[in-house]
């Protein structure tokens, strides 16, 4: 019993990702070798796993044309990588100056980011050849024209251009974020450098979403008039505002609220209370 109790513990640390996590579909975009991202293709691939092995349908599509392709992939899975390669199509939809070629490669699952990335080549057209960025999606797999998905594919590669992680993660990193308030020195409305990477993690969040908006209010202690302390709290939120847009963040995304010394947190007959007292908050709304 205690060998067995042993063993379960020492393995427990290498279950926190198994094969499955891997399986569901994944949408994204091949970039070519010589091509920027802008000139890539929608790329969507299934992932089944199951004993080691992958199997799944892909489908390719000609950005902003309906020609796309279906086919059939299969591998093998290890950890977080990924071996496919192409082994059929079982629909095409082009013309005849299009050349749908059987593509192979390893992808590899970035657990921070949420992308399953890697590189391509083909096995029967020599010069076609790149790279690879995916994201899971919960969209349904077609084998219809459309280029609705085209407009993911420009959502895509505009996160990738802001380094913002996959939709995923950006939905976790929503849920789980832990706010703090900053706080100023005396009559002061100067944002501390130490703030600086909380702040930016507020802005990727934001922009991680577009249903978001952020609120700011600011807070003073109890010295001076009520009417400075409306005014020194206005002047912290807005320091915030202009940090945010500075950073990338629609005006119309951030609401303002201030309070003077109204709303303490801590006494004001203390150095430290008056310190306490001295901040702006944050809510997503």
């Amino acid at each position: 019993m205690r060998i067995l109790i042993f063993i379960s513990i020492f393995l427990l640390p290498t279950l926190s990702f198994s094969q499955s996590d891997l399986d569901g579909l994944w949408q994204g975009i091949l970039v070519q070798n010589g091509k920027v991202m802008s000139q890539s293709n929608p790329f969507f691939m299934e992932i089944e796993t199951k004993l080691g092995k992958s199997s799944g349908r892909t489908r390719e599509e000609i950005y902003k044309t309906e020609f796309y392709a279906i086919g059939k992939q299969y591998g093998t899975v290890k950890d977080k990588t990924v071996d496919f390669k192409h082994v059929s199509y079982t629909k095409k939809e082009g013309n005849s100056r299009i050349s749908w070629c059987k593509l192979k490669g390893t992808l590899v699952y970035n657990s921070e980011t949420g992308y399953l990335e890697g590189n391509y080549t083909s096995s029967d057209c020599r010069m076609n050849a790149g790279k690879v960025i995916l994201f899971r999606t919960k969209n349904v797999f077609s084998d219809k024209s459309s280029i609705a998905s085209h407009s993911s594919r420009d959502g895509l590669i505009k996160d990738l251009e802001m380094g913002l992680k996959a939709p995923e993660i950006r939905s976790e990193d929503r849920k789980n974020f832990a706010f703090q308030p900053i706080y100023f020195d005396y009559d002061k409305a100067t944002i501390r450098p130490e703030y600086n990477d909380f702040l930016t993690r507020i802005v990727r969040v934001v922009n991680g979403h577009s249903d978001l908006r952020v609120r700011v209010t600011g807070n003073t202690d109890a010295d001076g008039s009520d009417a400075y302390n409306d005014d020194l709290s206005k002047r912290r939120a807005e320091a915030i505002i202009a940090y945010f847009v500075k950073q990338g963040v629609a005006a119309y995304r951030i609401e303002i609220e201030f309070n003077g010394e109204k709303k303490p947190v801590d006494r004001n007959d203390t150095k430290e209370g008056k310190q306490n007292n001295r901040r702006v908050e944050f809510a997503f709304i």
